[in-house]
């Protein structure tokens, strides 16, 4: 008899992936994939929040910080700050320009490294203004990094009292680093505040709104929920430096800002001129969680101040100040109108509630003294609003004895609903540490990986860059997440946006300057990943893998079913240098149908995106029209593959 050889094919598909499609097991939590959003990087102003003008109110500790004098040679005039009579008392700051006449005499501002500004758009120009003496004329100029005068209005007739004007601007060329500059012509003398320039085209055309190409990058991942607002800033180097959530709503103008903490956090990225304006506050991160469908996810302060710096405690007898703040949050977000904090939100503009129903306590704290403050709001927040999941943190690392001593606490405790890991470490820890979740107590409190990145050099190193080899390695982990998703709820990348001229950390998920944006190859793998949830976990084993010495797998692999659509979606991440051929069973399914393959790859494990290159590293996608169980499947190296198909 002649003998049967297996094609070559086949002899070279030596690994196998077993779908178990008729065991689903744990269901997948709708806000597993989400956003970790804080105001670092020049994430929020000079970011997210559409402001191009830096310092508008003059409220800076230098209150001329982002402007300079215009004063040529022939102009006879002063600039002087005063407080006398402010058009606000909250903040009370304003610029009086007194000028003779003889020439052009005023102020620019530089914006947030530049202004971007785009040929035949319009840009909205507001400002308060007062007429002291004399009938000036004042002009607002946009101007270009070469000096090219791009636009130019005139304002006329200014009353006595304080007032606003404003009026519309339309660049005749695109410029990256553009200017506002603001000039009197002719004898006589005008006070400003409250200068503003905000493009017209924002999300969703809100005047004052936010920046739309950068809540449409979010919104394509599909998110399924934005922790807001940080991070390290809800914490403050002090207690009076921290995030105060109540004075981040109601009038813009009545916002103090405050010094961002990233302002001086960093020696090697000193950052002088980063404030917190509050223009982007509470009430505007809780309608972008609607917008982008999303569930709202406070973090709120807990009575510490950051433990890497002041590490300032509030004292217990006092602590009840920040509790207070937790229940009125919770009114704001969720209260009906009639209700006090929920009559604030309804002025905003929104009577409907918000649908809360995730807080955090604290951010990254650790020790005896976080667990004493945890305990005291879990106490009064359980019986007050058993709807809300309450969020704990467990430090910075996710293995050192703080981490372990916050995790046996929190377990004693018994009413810790979800526990905030944090992780930033080299790829080979992510891709070490897939099983990670495979023996955590299933009765235990749930996991949100609430910041992770895999660092290509080290942690707050200058020279991390979002490479291939990062985002893979992170693939890798994430299908452990997945796998174990009736432990872990949640996970976010941190940070989320980085400015290519001001930022203080990297790698971030998104770079974007004054004009541009681009998502980075960890960017695609949460998009994958987000917009492949599915809901019910499948069983699946790999069969054929080998492991490095460092703990390294040739293959790592997740399945998933998609409900609505009756889909299997397997993902499978192969980090190597070398294609994988696998076989792929499904058993227990039937009328396997046709489908569909997205591929994330690059030629090299170094291979970044770019501004000039945004795709480089970008997903692509190509049906599957004969794809069965039993077939093999090729899956190229350096890649994470997605494959959805039809299977009953």
């Amino acid at each position: 008899m002649k003998k049967i050889r297996p094609s070559r094919r086949a002899a070279r598909a030596s690994v196998s992936i077993t779908v178990l499609a008729d065991q689903p097991g744990a269901k997948i939590n709708r806000a597993m994939w989400g956003l970790f959003f804080e105001d670092i990087n020049f994430g929020a102003d000079g970011g997210l929040y559409a402001e191009l003008v830096k310092n508008r109110s003059f409220a800076f500790e230098n209150p001329l910080m982002g402007w300079a004098k215009i004063s040529p040679s022939l102009a006879q005039g002063t600039l002087s700050v005063l407080q006398e009579q402010p058009f606000d008392a909250a903040n009370p700051r304003y610029v009086r320009l007194q000028s003779e006449g003889t020439a052009f005499f005023g102020i620019a501002n530089e914006g947030f490294r530049g202004m971007g500004l785009r040929k035949g758009e319009t840009y909205d120009f507001s400002v308060r203004i007062r007429g002291v003496s004399g009938a000036p004329v004042v002009h607002a100029q946009l101007y270009g990094a070469d000096g090219a005068l791009l636009a130019s209005t005139s304002l006329r007739d200014f009353s006595s009292k304080w007032e606003e004007r404003a009026v519309s601007l339309r660049p005749a060329e695109t410029d990256p680093k553009g200017r506002l500059q603001i000039v009197l012509e002719g004898k006589g003398t005008v006070d400003l505040d409250r200068v503003s320039l905000f493009p017209r085209r924002t999300w969703k055309n809100r005047p004052g709104g936010l920046h739309a190409d950068m809540v449409k990058i979010l919104a394509d991942m599909k998110p399924g929920f934005l922790r807001f607002p940080g991070g390290c800033i809800v914490e403050g180097s002090v207690l009076e430096r921290r995030y105060q959530w109540k004075n981040t709503i109601g009038p813009v103008e009545k916002r103090k800002p405050l010094v961002n903490r990233w302002n001086y956090e960093f020696i090697h990225r000193p950052a002088p001129d980063y404030f917190q304006s509050f223009g982007l506050g509470f009430f505007e991160y809780f309608q972008l969680c609607e917008d982008i469908d999303a569930e709202p996810m406070p973090i709120i302060n807990c009575g510490m101040a950051c433990q890497f710096n002041s590490g300032e405690l509030c004292p217990m007898e006092d602590l009840h100040i920040y509790i207070q703040d937790a229940l009125d949050l919770i009114e704001f977000a969720n209260g009906p109108v009639g209700s006090g904090w929920g009559a604030k939100r309804a002025a905003m503009g929104h009577a409907k509630p918000f649908k809360m129903k995730l807080l955090g306590i604290g951010n990254e704290q650790w020790g005896p003294q976080y667990i004493e403050r945890y305990s005291r709001f879990a106490k009064v927040l359980k019986e007050k609003h058993p709807e809300i999941q309450l969020i704990s943190a467990a430090g910075p690392l996710p293995e050192d004895e703080r981490f372990k001593f916050i995790w046996a606490k929190l377990r004693e405790l018994g009413n810790a609903d979800i526990v905030d890991e944090h992780c930033y470490a080299n790829p080979v820890w992510f891709f070490a540490n897939n099983h990670r979740y495979d023996k955590y107590d299933r009765n235990g409190p749930k996991v949100f990986m609430g910041e992770y990145a895999a660092q290509s050099v080290a942690m707050v190193s200058v020279k991390n860059r979002n490479n291939l080899e990062c985002a893979l390695s992170e693939a890798a982990y994430l299908t452990g997440l997945e796998r174990n998703a009736d432990v872990v709820r949640m996970a976010s990348y941190a940070p989320l946006f980085g400015h290519a001229e001001a930022w203080q950390w990297t790698p971030n998920l998104i770079w974007v300057d004054n004009l541009r944006i681009y998502g980075t190859p960890n960017y695609y793998v949460q998009q994958l990943f987000s917009r492949n949830r599915g809901d019910v976990v499948l069983p699946l084993q790999l069969a054929g893998i080998r492991k490095s010495s460092s703990g390294i797998e040739n293959l790592y692999a997740s399945a998933v079913r998609d409900d609505r659509t009756g889909e299997i979606i397997l993902k499978v991440v192969n980090p190597g240098s070398s294609q994988i051929s696998a076989t792929i069973n499904v058993p227990g399914a039937s009328r396997i149908g046709s489908g569909a393959e997205t591929v994330l790859t690059g030629s090299s494990l170094q291979d970044v995106n770019s501004f000039e290159e945004p795709k480089r590293v970008a997903p692509k996608t190509r049906a599957l029209k004969t794809f069965r169980s039993g077939s093999i499947h090729d899956f190229p190296r350096f890649s994470m593959t997605v494959i959805r198909f039809k299977a009953r």
